[in-house]
């Protein structure tokens, strides 16, 4: 695990858009690195939105009336980047990161 120090309770304590905003560095960086042909660094990026995805699955938005929807929608992006990122589709990759650019002008 590369975000230790998120484990332990502080990712927990995020707002949900920073939650996706964080998530959305890593998947930049994974199509940035992807697109230069620098696979070992992108596997990297990528493995870290995953583990940040994992994080916000486990213990993002405990309690409140809408989390069911959010997770599920959060599982929907993951499976589709991830589907993207495997077959090299840039194209999808690009579009997934700018559905991720709204949640970082929340912040």
């Amino acid at each position: 695990m590369q975000h230790v120090t998120l484990s332990n309770g502080a990712w927990a304590e995020m707002p949900f858009a920073k939650q996706m905003a964080n998530i959305g560095s890593e998947t930049y960086r994974a199509t940035k690195w992807l697109a230069k042909g620098r696979r070992d660094n992108a596997e990297k990026a990528f493995e870290r939105m995953q583990e940040l995805i994992d994080l916000t699955i486990a213990y993002g938005r405990h309690g409140q009336p809408n989390r069911k929807a959010l997770l599920k929608e959060l599982c929907r992006f993951r499976e589709l980047y991830c589907g993207a990122f495997l077959d090299g589709d840039l194209d999808t990759l690009a579009a997934l990161n700018r559905y991720l650019d709204h949640f970082a002008h929340i912040n």
